[in-house]
């Protein structure tokens, strides 16, 4: 029989019975592919955008297609996650698609700016009919048991963060609709870059902040 190590408890543990500790949890930068992670989005819209200034629409498609593939394999070759390169390839294959039918290349944009209006009017919606998004989602994530509407406090976090997210939709749509209607292909990759990151990490820190307010009047305290 070994014999127990005098600095340690029973099975392990460290002194006075307390477990070992967590491994530490990956930020909200990290989970969404790190600051690289803005550079691998922005580059096929870029790519996109100044092929398309001075070569064929064919030739900016396969262009783009091979940049997209580049950065994907490059982000698999790093150990990313397999969901973050095939998540933005994804996007990226759609949008050329969409381009490829239609002839125009303002249409690299479309499915982004409609899927900007749909995320706002349910966003909207939500705050309207008193479930605010971010509230159904936290209960969900935590067993889908918890009276959370019954909490003034924690509904008014959820409506402000459902809010915030449905407001940086809303921005989206409403800027990226106009410069696709003037056909202003150029101010359009421009707006998609600068609305994209900056707007979600700000909105999704409202988020964080209502998730972690309802944990703490919700949940049992460790």
């Amino acid at each position: 029989m070994t014999a127990s190590d005098p600095h340690r408890g029973p099975a392990g543990k460290a002194p006075g019975g307390s477990a070992p500790a967590r491994a530490p949890q990956p930020t909200l930068l990290e989970q969404m592919g790190g600051p690289m992670g803005f550079v691998y989005s922005a580059v096929p819209v870029v790519v996109f955008v100044a092929a398309n200034s001075f070569l064929a629409l064919t030739a900016t498609i396969t262009v783009s297609v091979a940049v997209g593939l580049a950065i994907a394999g490059y982000r698999l070759l790093r150990g990313e996650k397999y969901s973050l390169a095939a998540g933005g390839l994804l996007g990226l294959a759609l949008a050329i698609g969409i381009v490829a039918l239609t002839g125009s290349a303002r249409d690299f944009f479309v499915i982004g700016i409609w899927v900007y209006l749909a995320a706002f009017v349910a966003m909207l919606g939500s705050v309207l009919a008193r479930r605010p998004l971010s509230g159904l989602v936290w209960n969900l994530v935590h067993g889908g048991t918890h009276d959370w509407r019954a909490d003034r406090r924690v509904l008014r976090a959820h409506d402000v963060a459902t809010l915030a997210a449905a407001a940086v939709s809303g921005a989206r749509f409403a800027v990226q609709q106009w410069l696709y209607v003037s056909d202003e292909t150029g101010w359009l990759g421009f707006a998609r870059v600068a609305m994209g990151w900056p707007l979600t990490i700000l909105a999704a820190l409202v988020v964080v902040w209502a998730w972690r307010r309802s944990s703490s009047r919700l949940l049992p305290s460790a």
